[in-house]
């Protein structure tokens, strides 16, 4: 009765302890971020931009140079988009359109990858700033290294396409 009863205050101790270790799926998930954070993508857990989403799901963004800033847009799937949105490429649809048609390279570029993306890919975005995918992670690191080659190429091409004019100083004449 003895060795019972100590098996038993042992196991009470061990269980919490054996919750505190990484599941498979986290251990998945951290090597993923790791990875993305050494090829330069930055992670973070947000809001996406979609219709009464509660909570937060993991954004990797990819900056633009500060001096080539990107369009606005934001393409969700359809799964998660109403049906007035305007459809745009292999299942994916306008919530925000860029206000200039993209030229044909960064058009491209971008149907190739939305082609690509895996289905728990919800949302890409496009700001000034950045060019964010809001997915649930379901791939492996050596998975997502291959989107990276269409990623690249895109935010390349859309660097620069800025909507907004760009600031410049104004003109003081010499006067300080």
């Amino acid at each position: 009765m003895e060795w019972l009863i100590i098996v038993f205050i042992l196991m009470f101790v061990i269980a919490p302890v054996m919750w505190l270790k990484p599941s498979p799926r986290q251990k998945r998930q951290m090597a993923l971020r790791s990875s993305a954070a050494q090829q330069g993508v930055i992670v973070k857990m947000a809001k996406p931009p979609l219709h009464q989403f509660r909570g937060t799901m993991p954004a990797y963004r990819w900056h633009y140079p500060q001096q080539a800033p990107g369009p606005d847009f934001v393409l969700v799937r359809d799964t998660n988009a109403s049906e007035a949105l305007e459809p745009y490429h292999a299942g994916w649809r306008w919530r925000i359109a860029p206000l200039r048609p993209l030229p044909e390279a960064a058009s491209t570029h971008l149907q190739t990858l939305l082609e690509r993306l895996p289905q728990d890919a919800l949302v890409l975005e496009s700001s000034e700033h950045a060019l964010t995918l809001w997915w649930w992670e379901s791939q492996t690191a050596e998975r997502f290294t291959t989107y990276l080659a269409d990623i690249e190429p895109l935010k390349e091409a859309l660097s620069g396409l800025s909507d907004r004019p760009p600031v410049t100083p104004l003109d003081t004449g010499g006067a300080v």
